[in-house]
């Protein structure tokens, strides 16, 4: 699992995590955990493993022979572009 860090909150914000944490029996961490997950999930609990992998199968059968560029072709393309903003040229 990754680790998130969030620096230079409010001391205010920081004392109503605390306090909602509490009030609902949780570490400070695992409020913001959970307020994480809520706001980022619409409130629904994550897919099972099966059901993830599931959903992905479905997906890449849809997609398959789509023919999309790779992320070293996507990365060059946008350095291409950014350099060409620099320059006042266009490499389109």
């Amino acid at each position: 699992m990754a680790t998130l860090t969030v620096r230079n909150l409010d001391d205010d914000l920081v004392r109503a995590l605390r306090i909602r944490a509490a009030e609902h029996g949780r570490s400070a961490e695992a409020e913001h955990r959970e307020i994480l997950r809520q706001v980022l999930t619409g409130g629904r609990q994550p897919l099972p493993r099966a059901a993830a992998a599931a959903h992905l199968a479905e997906f890449r059968r849809r997609t398959a022979g789509r023919g999309s560029a790779s992320a070293a072709e996507l990365l060059r393309e946008g350095r291409e572009g950014r350099a060409g903003d620099l320059t006042g040229t266009s490499n389109a």
